[in-house]
């Protein structure tokens, strides 16, 4: 289903070692990739420290686009898991200062309790003090 899935617009996870290497450009001394999902050819990356959204435009894939959400401007998320018709499960994020959440589509064989276990932990400490 993963080549249908990437059709559907739904993100299939990736093992985040197999990206470490290839981004390393993109992160800090020290930050790792704990959890990637791919769509199609876009990426969407939880670091240690933050989200990446790699978008890569194009037919050559020449141009990519990389945006970067530090976990201390998410201000609430919401995970809807998949059912019997509706095929995908949805990580919305809420970020400070926007109206319209960023909603992210992942295929059913995603683990959303996995996923937003990560994120919560990530979020929430950013609420407390060193």
């Amino acid at each position: 289903m993963g080549l249908l899935s990437g059709m559907l617009g739904n993100a299939s996870k990736v093992d985040p070692a197999s990206l470490q290497k290839e981004y390393e450009r993109l992160l800090v001394p020290g930050e790792n990739i704990e959890q990637a999902y791919r769509l199609i050819r876009d990426l969407v990356v939880f670091t240690d420290q933050r989200l990446l959204l790699i978008n890569i435009q194009g037919v050559t894939g020449k141009k990519t686009s990389y945006h970067s959400v530090p976990y201390r401007s998410i201000s609430h998320f919401g995970i809807e898991t998949a059912g019997h018709f509706d095929l995908d499960a949805t990580l919305q994020l809420f970020l400070v200062g926007e109206d319209t959440p960023l909603a992210i589509d992942f295929s059913s064989n995603v683990d959303c309790f996995e996923l937003q276990r990560m994120l919560a932990g990530h979020v929430l400490r950013q609420g407390q003090l060193p």
